[in-house]
Parts: C-alpha cells; structure tokens; sequence
C-alpha cells in the first residue's frame, strides 16, 4: 500500500464542503477561506508520491495542511476538481486539458508545471522497436490527446510516418506511412501496460509505465525526448482559485530546490523535473 493517504468517504466529504464553500466564495473572491485542508486529485505515480514528500517533509513547515487523493483514470480528477470535491489536481499535461475542457465544459486552469514525464514505446516480445514484425499489433491510448502523442512518439522514431498536419487529435486514419503494416489497439492509457502480453507493443504513459514497475529511461524502446516537450505535468485548480493562499503554496513547495532533488534521486531520468 502507498503512503499517499486514502481519505475515508466522511473526511472527503468534510473536506468537499469546506472546499465548496471555498468554491462558492471563488465567484466573489478566489481564496478568501484558506483555513481548511488542501485535497489535491493525484494519479498514483509518480504524482501523489511527490505529493506525499511534500506533505510529509515540506508542508508542515510551510503552514499548509496538505491531503492527497489517488485516482488511477484521467477524467475524474478534473471532475472532482470543477465540483469542489477537491481543490486541486495534479496529474495532466496541457493538450490533455485543453481537450477535456473543451469536451466536458469545464474550467480548470493551470497554475505551475512540475515535471515531465516522458512517453515510451515497450514490448515484452522484441528488443528493438525495428524487430517489430509486419503486422504487429501496437496498442496506444484511446483519449484524444494520448493517442495523438503516441503516434507522434512513433512518427518521430521512423515507425510510422504521419500526413502534414496531424496535430493533437491525430489518430491511425492520419497516417501517411506504415512500412510495417502495424496494426492499431485502442486502449484507455491505464490498461496499455497490462496488454504487453496481448500485443507486439504498446505505447504507455511514463506514469503509467513506472507504476507497472518499467523504468521508462532503460526498458523503453523509443522514448519521448524532453527537449522543448509541451506535455509537462502541472498543478491546475478550478478557475478562480489561482489565488487561493493554499494553491500558491503548494505551487512554490512542488517547484522548490528540496523537490528536484526528490525527483532526480527517486526517478533517475524517467521523470525529469520542468523548472
């Protein structure tokens, strides 16, 4: 079991009222209420587990009663976070925002970017992303935005190759090129480590990847290069609470010296730091 703390059902919906009244009040000023905890929506890795070294070695210090609340999906934490169940999440990257907001009509804002996690193609069949065979089946994420990055990831690698234009909802009909007559499984991001032995290879999320005990920076074939990457993974709040005395310390804790050293150790390269 993780040391991110589970919240009971009755403390969740303690800290939801406190964050909807902190909600409501957004309207008339973000942040006026900053008396209560901060729950912050994370996916499990490597997200709440930086989360949880703030808490148990930055927070306290700071004056800032930090929760965390583990989700292994990408749609409820947005969710959770536009209804104030939580106020805040950390777990998605620009694009992916954009797309959900977009889609869903909600309004969750970025506040400070964090670190970068970098997408990688794997296989438990070859060793090399060439010895993929002619027909071989290659799953990749089914959300709008994770597809598009896969195939991106595959595009720059020489694997495939994408028409002019393909942008963040690319999808296998954009395809110019594919040599190798590689054939497409759509999966939601969290199952495409456990279908490595259902397919050739598959195109998985780093968070996903280390949580699934793969060390992106070795066991990857192809990985996503960090240079001038616009999917950095950044803290976001519900729009109005950009302000909230909380959200701007948490901000400043998570892009601390004490944090980037936290990272570098513990992930060796396969979560990079983005300030």
């Amino acid at each position: 079991m993780r040391n991110t703390a589970k919240l009971t059902t009755a403390v969740l919906a303690a800290g939801a009222l406190t964050l909807g009244l902190t909600a409501c009040g957004a309207e008339k000023g973000a942040g006026s209420d900053a008396s209560g905890p901060l729950i912050v929506a994370a996916s499990p890795v490597p997200h709440a587990e930086i989360l949880t070294y703030v808490r148990d070695n930055l927070a306290k210090d700071a004056g800032l009663d930090l929760q965390v609340k583990e989700f292994t999906d990408y749609v409820l934490p947005n969710t959770a976070t536009e209804d104030g169940s939580v106020g805040a999440n950390y777990f998605q990257n620009q694009p992916y925002l954009d797309d959900f907001n977009k889609k869903n009509g909600t309004h969750i804002v970025p506040v400070v970017t964090v670190h970068l996690e970098p997408l990688g193609l794997y296989s438990n069949k070859v060793d090399k992303a060439d010895e993929l065979k002619s027909g071989a089946t290659v799953a990749v994420p089914n959300d709008t935005v994770n597809e598009a990055r896969a195939l991106k990831l595959l595009d720059a690698n020489g694997i495939i190759t994408l028409k002019d234009g393909a942008g963040n909802d690319a999808t296998p009909k954009d395809i110019a090129k594919n040599p190798k007559n590689l054939k497409f499984k759509e999966l939601e991001a969290a199952q495409t480590p456990r279908s490595l032995d259902d397919v050739d290879a598959a195109v998985i999320n780093g968070n996903y990847a280390i949580e699934s005990d793969l060390k992106p920076s070795d066991d990857a074939l192809v990985l996503e290069s960090a240079d001038d990457n616009p999917y950095g993974n950044f803290l976001a709040v519900k729009e109005g609470n950009e302000d909230d005395p909380r959200v701007r310390k948490l901000a400043e804790l998570l892009t601390s010296a004490e944090v980037k050293k936290f990272i570098e150790d513990k992930y060796a390269g396969s979560v990079v730091a983005s300030f």
